[in-house]
């Protein structure tokens, strides 16, 4: 499986020179997507198999569910209610 292979690879060429860190892993990956093309990406699509392509899908969506719910409670405008408070 070339996906496996890639993922692999990478983690050899980078595991001594990162710190595994979510912001180098996603710097990695966004630096490997913007070396393939649509064709590319396809092919690697092809090479998964039901599981892999399930989880794939199921991490876009979780990931754009949490983009939107994030986006959604920053514009929310709503007033922020407080209770009357007597003050004597």
């Amino acid at each position: 499986m070339k996906v496996l292979k890639l993922i692999e690879e990478l983690y050899n060429m980078y595991r001594d020179k990162m710190t595994g860190d979510e912001e180098d892993i996603d710097m990695l990956t966004f630096a490997v997507l913007e070396q393939l093309d649509r064709k590319e990406i396809f092919e690697l699509l092809q090479e998964m198999d039901d599981q892999e392509l399930t989880n794939l899908m199921g991490l876009y969506i979780i990931e754009t569910l949490k983009g939107k719910f994030a986006q959604n409670s920053m514009n929310d405008t709503k007033p922020t209610h407080f209770p009357p408070r007597n003050i004597h």
